[in-house]
């Protein structure tokens, strides 16, 4: 069982074949062939439906709460893509185009993969230029094309990989000559074994750290669709971005689900930094210290554990908020813009913290962290990058378009920061000629993603406190916070280092105690793969590794005709 009570999923998967086979000495092309297994497998057992998708249901997030992401990151971001973001599209325009449920359901059972492709590599974050084009003919049906080199689709798998692929293509709609704006298609990509005609994927190299996927750089060259490829209507919309801002709205729903997989991450980092420590002993024989004695050993261990639980409290929330209907879309926007700037915050604190605890072991793969680290990474760009989220969700909330939920208490130190960074940025934009002005750009932007934290920390505060979330945990979380920006807190709450440090000193003594009642509730031990948190495992691990022994002897190798281990006295001398 979950800490929340939802059963295990996917408990039945670490010790499947499928998942227990080493990967680590595996060539890069195999690996990212099994997660696309590993993906279906995770997927069916989640028996998701399409109204599970259109609905949002209990179901769907904990699919983006599965600890399953911690034995291949990879597959799950081929699982999130193809389910929320290609499935979740469709089912969308299937409630009135009932011909397109066959689809939607061979894509939940994987009988098709599913991609989504939006950005293109000239781009970037600017989705309102993409290029794109899909040209309406006389007869009614489309020609999809790539016009420019810098309209290539960018990252999504689209190689062939065993089933058959269709994708979610945003192009450029164009009816006799009129640019009316941009439109999802659905496009066949490949049969599972050679592209389609028209369509090329050139595969990228592999990332470097997380787990390898067939990320790759897709064109189109007259490609001819027919007319039920094309998702929404043929007419011009009335206004341009909110038509965009709409055909995307499954990128938003991304955003709150891919920052829900921060939570096993932290979880994970928290569970293998208290068992490597405990099992990592210093001394003597005859007294064995274990490290976790230490507090600079305890520090980013403890400081992970009530991260995870405030996290925690804030995604029940803002899953809530989120999923209200009748709260402004874009404060829901905002929420989720939010709720992921801090978890990818939090996650990546505890990451580095944790796994630079564990020494040189912290830096392999196999022990699971620096993996985990770099999926991270991309999970922050992805679904809307996070100083990007935080730019735009700023800039509107000082220009005073709307508003996020107010905290429950503005006394809290939290609160009080972030009313005060707040006010400081709003200041500067009030005396500043435009929004768009170098004023702005020089002085608000910087700042944007620290103020949009700020809220993040205030929002999970409130939530923790809302929700019972043990007080040492939220003590400790909020001396966390303090260390971010320890100068607003000695200038404006009169917290000097001396103070800052005493309650951080508090905090951590009283977390200690609870810390193995902490990591046994987080529940993830079963998908914890890392050969350094036990003896047995570590025993295993070694004894799979690839051995190299032979019989040569050493006076063959430190026998040399001339000179001391080959060097000549010659060379010496040229060298004087």
């Amino acid at each position: 069982m979950s800490s929340k009570g939802y059963p295990r999923r996917t408990l039945h998967l670490p010790h499947s074949p499928l998942f227990s086979t080493p990967v680590h000495y595996m060539d890069h092309n195999d690996r990212a062939y099994l997660s696309y297994e590993k993906a279906k497998a995770i997927g069916l057992s989640y028996d998701m439906t399409i109204d599970d998708l259109l609905s949002l249901s209990t179901k769907f997030w904990q699919l983006h709460n599965d600890p399953a992401v911690l034995l291949d990151g990879g597959a799950i971001t081929l699982l999130t893509i193809q389910y929320n973001l290609c499935a979740g599209t469709i089912a969308r325009y299937a409630k009135r185009r009932p011909e397109l449920i066959p689809l939607v359901e061979d894509l939940l059972q994987y009988r098709k993969h599913g991609q989504y492709m939006m950005t293109e590599l000239g781009h970037g974050l600017d989705i309102g230029n993409i290029e794109t084009t899909a040209t309406m003919t006389p007869s009614g049906d489309f020609i999809l094309n790539s016009p420019t080199p810098s309209a290539a689709k960018f990252m999504p798998p689209t190689v062939p990989a065993g089933l058959p692929c269709v994708a979610v293509v945003f192009a450029k709609l164009i009816v006799n000559g009129e640019d009316r704006g941009h439109r999802p298609f659905v496009v066949p990509l490949n049969d599972g074994k050679q592209m389609c005609t028209g369509v090329e994927s050139k595969l990228l190299p592999y990332r470097g750290g997380p787990h390898p996927l067939t990320h790759s750089l897709t064109t189109f060259h007259n490609v001819r669709l027919p007319r039920a490829s094309l998702l929404g209507p043929l007419e011009k919309p009335a206004d341009f971005h909110a038509n965009l801002m709409d055909i995307i709205h499954r990128i938003t729903i991304g955003t709150i689900a891919l920052g829900c997989l921060a939570l096993p991450f932290m979880q994970c980092y928290a569970t293998i930094g208290t068992l490597y420590s405990l099992r990592r002993q210093i001394g003597g024989s005859d007294r064995r210290t274990p490290i976790l004695t230490f507090r600079t050993q305890q520090a980013p261990i403890l400081n992970a554990a009530a991260s995870a639980y405030v996290m925690q409290a804030l995604q029940r929330w803002a899953i809530e908020k989120f999923c209200d209907s009748s709260l402004d879309g874009r404060v829901r926007h905002g929420i989720a813009a939010i709720f992921k700037g801090v978890m990818v915050q939090h996650s990546q604190q505890a990451a580095l913290g944790v796994s630079e605890r564990c020494g040189a072991q912290g830096l392999f793969a196999h022990n699971q962290m620096t993996c985990l680290h770099n999926e991270m990474r991309g999970i922050a760009i992805a679904e809307g990058d996070v100083l990007g989220l935080a730019i735009r969700l700023i800039n509107e909330l000082l220009l005073g378009r709307y508003a996020m939920p107010p905290t429950t208490d503005p006394t809290s130190l939290l609160a009080r920061h972030e009313a005060g960074l707040f006010a400081d940025l709003h200041q500067i934009i009030k005396d500043a000629p435009h929004h768009r002005s170098s004023e702005v750009n020089r002085l608000i932007l910087p700042h944007c993603q620290a103020m949009m934290e700020a809220i993040g920390h205030r929002m999970a505060y409130d939530a923790a406190v809302a929700q019972g979330v043990r007080q040492p945990l939220i003590d400790l979380y909020v001396s966390s916070v303090v260390k971010l920006d320890p100068a607003w807190y000695a200038e404006h709450a009169g917290l000097g280092r001396a103070a800052q440090f005493a309650m951080e000193t508090r905090a951590m003594d009283a977390v200690l105690p609870l810390l193995g009642e902490l990591v046994k509730e987080m529940d993830v031990f079963a998908y914890v793969t890392a050969p350094i948190v036990s003896d047995e495992r570590w025993g295993a691990f070694v004894g799979g590794l690839k051995t190299f022994e032979g019989n040569a002897r050493l006076d063959d190798v430190f026998e040399h005709p001339r000179g001391t281990l080959g060097v000549q006295p010659e060379m010496v001398r040229s060298h004087l």
